[in-house]
């Protein structure tokens, strides 16, 4: 079932929620600020307990919720099994980005350094959004820094480094 070659490299773009409605179908939380990009879907891999891929279809917002059907998921205790995992696709398949931009997924990992002395504040745990500036999390929890331009003056995902300049206090708040 899996089409893609088995050394490509697979980035998640959403997250499995509950089942809605009798069909099988499931909400999802986009990691995507391209809410557009899903409805191009066709074959996806859930990592989950056992990553599988999938035939995706139909993807369609409701009431501002992403809801996903799967080909072969066709009840709610099927769609129950999927709760928690990954949507995934090949990096090859993401959307293109304008300037400025980032996927959430190559900001985690990314090494953050002072810009003026280099120390190194920590590593990037995971990225959040809350209707105000997203926030990045500095090693599971320790610190919480706004992913603005103000801050994060200098921000390279493909050498995994992001520098920053913190307001005065920042890390004390931790």
């Amino acid at each position: 079932m899996n089409s893609h070659p088995s050394g490509e490299e697979w980035v998640s773009v959403a997250i499995l929620g509950r089942p809605r409605g009798n069909r099988g179908e499931v909400t999802a939380e986009s990691l995507s600020s391209k809410p557009d990009r899903f409805s191009r879907l066709r074959e996806i891999r859930l990592l989950g307990d056992t990553p599988r891929v999938y035939r995706v279809e139909e993807v369609w917002q409701h009431g501002g919720v992403l809801i996903f059907k799967f080909e072969g998921v066709d009840t709610i205790s099927d769609a129950e099994k999927l709760r928690g995992a990954e949507v995934q696709v090949p990096r090859s398949e993401r959307v293109e980005l304008e300037p400025g931009e980032y996927f959430h997924s190559d900001i985690i990992g990314c090494e953050v350094r002072d810009r003026v002395t280099d120390r190194v504040i920590g590593r990037v745990t995971k990225f959040e959004e809350f209707g105000g500036p997203a926030l990045i999390e500095i090693d599971g929890g320790r610190m919480m820094i706004p992913f603005v331009k103000a801050i994060c003056v200098d921000i390279r995902p493909e050498d995994k480094l992001i520098r920053v300049d913190l307001p005065e206090g920042l890390e004390d708040l931790g």
